[in-house]
């Protein structure tokens, strides 16, 4: 019988890493679910080492939230089926979005499943008549010649994918071609990155090939989106076969697993969304009577947007039951729930025709029929707040938004044979566990930093705040630019992190100019300056320079980047990063002290403004030879409450010093 040293990949366990493969290993063996908050340099990734250890046959799913996770997967899957002489196959999916190569215009999913509805007609034509390797029947390379590549109606990639054979007893069946086949074998038994995946298939669909490569792979490495939106996963595991109550789930990131949830769970309308769907309508008139009912809905939805425009807030609670009365008080309708049938009716006809049409955007219609009936299902569901929107221009936005993502992670897990979730920062475990699991029994377990105490200084300000109250303070502003400045003259590339754009835009124009001998950069808003501006900012230690960041906590440059080396010396987290607090927030907070009395403001409130800190602070120490100074410049980080939020490490290593005594302890640090 194969035990855990059978399946892991390395000579030696690292300080505790034996403890929580173990501990993933009886919730394989047991079933149920297991949390583990384990600092980077624990060796998590070898974690699935322990899922297959105890797998007895059952597939292992590990859910990733970014690429760059995934192909820390591959790797350690790698060095597993090294380990093992070969004997371990596994694959991945990854988002059509970013693996597609046919061009086109509209949401790359409908573009899909259009194309190849074409496809496969066309193909079963041509098979009929004898061409059973569509690939190289002459009209279908004919009407691919031809095809309008911004327009396509059928796709070449998914064609080389497939052909047909005709069974003596049946009649024409579809199935992978030989090259796919040939592809998908050696996407299972070799480390193909996901940059390398359009290369590596050349003509062949990349997403058919990893479909076909998961059906026989002992591990499937998908994305968080896989896993956490229903209609997704269920046709995943349909198409894969895959029984989730006979499979190992490993959830990487576990701390973003509630905002996922929460954004695939909510739905939103713009004033755009009602204006599109009157057009769609009218062309409705004909071919559904139910058109003209619903096209009289959008004005006093159009009018109660426009009411909203009014108040004077950028984002609040507005009351369903009004909306509905306004919406039902102009209609003929007698029921909320009348209408969403109606709409599910019509959005429906309309995809239809526009998938035959060639046209894959999702229409103004279907977003509008997700929203009435998530507004309709809220009126019973206190998990979702009705809430709007204003941008900068005065445009509202209406939203249906989910606030507990706990029933759809409960559900998940307790879908599989056991789950495990991992995370460098799951701190405290104890309130992740509630927040996520509720009275659910769930096992636990908290790993120290396996990394030389010696290599990091870890500091907090006891004598400066981004509190309203004090943000106008001359003294309380005086010591914080003073913090900035000293933190500043550290060695190396440094990031210095602020709770929002507007703090961050203050205090970068403040600040910036008192920086001497580094380059300045400042987060824009905009994701592909960011990206290009990051790049540069990397790349100064090779040059023998260095900058400083000034960027937003929970913002572009402050998670799921790994500044190894010398990339990042140094971060300063200025201010407890909480969420603006107006009547949404307010509602938040007292759903959850209903739901648990003592926590409940931590956990909805606080507790994400401290994972978004030690995201930001956890860029700087990637590796054990790793040295740097985290730095917390908020006093609020030591009060007991928040204090203990933070792993115990880091507690029991947190030197509190005012601004001057900060200022000597960064001169010290060598």
């Amino acid at each position: 019988m194969d035990t855990l040293d059978d399946w892991f990949p390395y000579d030696r366990y690292r300080p505790h890493q034996r403890e929580m493969l173990e501990l993933a290993a009886a919730c394989a063996r047991e079933g149920g679910i297991a949390m583990i908050d384990a600092p980077t340099g624990s060796g998590k990734s070898s974690v699935v080492s322990a899922l297959l250890a105890e797998s007895s046959g059952r597939k292992v799913i590990v859910a990733v939230r970014t690429v760059s996770q995934l192909t820390t997967f591959l790797r350690e899957l790698g060095m597993v089926r090294d380990r093992r002489g070969g004997a371990l196959k596994f694959a991945y999916l990854v988002g059509k979005g970013s693996m597609c190569p046919l061009g086109g215009e509209g949401d790359v999913y409908r573009r899909c499943e259009g194309v190849k509805a074409f496809s496969t007609a066309l193909m079963r034509e041509r098979a009929q008549k004898g061409s059973l390797i569509p690939a190289n029947d002459r009209q279908i390379r004919q009407q691919i010649r031809k095809m309008d590549t911004e327009h396509p109606l059928i796709c070449p990639y998914f064609i080389h994918a497939k052909s047909y054979i005709e069974p003596e007893d049946a009649g024409l069946r579809q199935i992978p071609s030989a090259a796919l086949r040939v592809r998908a074998e050696r996407l299972r038994n070799e480390v193909i990155l996901p940059e390398q995946l359009a290369k590596f298939c050349g003509d062949i669909c990349p997403y058919e090939t990893m479909m076909h490569a998961a059906r026989e792979a002992d591990v499937i490495v998908v994305n968080f989106h896989h896993l956490f939106d229903d209609a997704i996963r269920e046709q995943l595991y349909q198409s894969l076969e895959i029984d989730g109550g006979a499979a190992l789930l490993l959830i990487d990131e576990a701390h973003n697993c509630g905002e996922v949830v929460q954004s695939i769970e909510s739905v939103g309308l713009s004033e755009r969304d009602i204006e599109q769907a009157g057009h769609e309508l009218a062309h409705q008139r004909k071919a559904s009577r139910e058109a003209d009912a619903i096209r009289n809905l959008l004005p006093p939805v159009a009018r109660f947007m426009e009411m909203l425009k009014g108040s004077q807030e950028t984002e609040d609670w507005f009351d369903p039951a009004i909306f509905q009365r306004m919406i039902m008080k102009e209609s003929l309708y007698q029921s909320m729930e009348a209408i969403v049938d109606d709409l599910l009716k019509i959005s429906e006809g309309i995809r239809e025709q526009n998938i035959k049409a060639g046209e894959f955007r999702e229409s103004a219609i279907e977003r509008l029929c997700e929203f009435f009936y998530r507004i309709f299902r809220s009126a019973a569901d206190r998990a979702y707040l009705t809430v709007y929107r204003k941008d900068d221009d005065g445009n509202v936005a209406l939203e249906v938004r989910n606030i507990d993502p706990s029933t759809k992670l409960q559900e998940i897990a307790q879908a599989h044979a056991a789950c495990v979730l991992i995370s460098g920062t799951l701190s405290p475990i104890e309130s992740y566990r509630r927040y996520y699991f509720g009275d659910l029994a769930v096992r636990t377990l908290s790993l120290p930093n396996a990394f030389p105490a010696e290599n990091r200084l870890i500091l907090c300000a006891n004598d400066i705040t981004t509190a309203y109250s004090m943000r106008r303070d001359p003294q309380n502003l005086a010591r914080l630019d003073a913090t900035i400045r000293a933190f500043a003259t550290l060695p190396g590339n440094l990031a210095i992190y602020f709770p929002s754009y507007d703090l961050l835009n203050t205090f970068a124009e403040r600040s910036a100019k008192a920086v001497r001998g580094k380059q300045v950069f400042i987060e824009p808003k905009n994701t592909a300056e960011a990206n290009v501006a990051l790049r540069e900012f990397l790349s100064l230690p090779g040059q023998r320079r260095s900058g400083i960041l000034f960027a937003v906590c929970g913002g572009k440059w402050s998670e799921g980047l790994d500044y190894r080396g010398e990339m990042l010396s140094g971060a300063l987290v200025i201010g407890l990063p909480l969420a603006p607090f107006n009547r949404v927030r307010r509602m938040v907070i007292e759903y959850f002290r209903m739901k648990f009395p003592e926590e409940g403001e931590f956990i909805s409130y606080t507790l994400p403004a401290i994972n978004r800190a030690l995201q930001a602070l956890g860029r700087v120490l990637r590796t054990p030879e790793d040295r740097g100074v985290l730095v917390l410049g908020e006093k609020r980080f030591l009060e007991p409450r928040v204090k203990g939020g933070l792993p115990p490490w880091m507690q029991e290593e947190m030197r509190a010093c005012d601004s001057d005594a900060l200022t000597r302890a960064v001169r010290a640090w060598k």
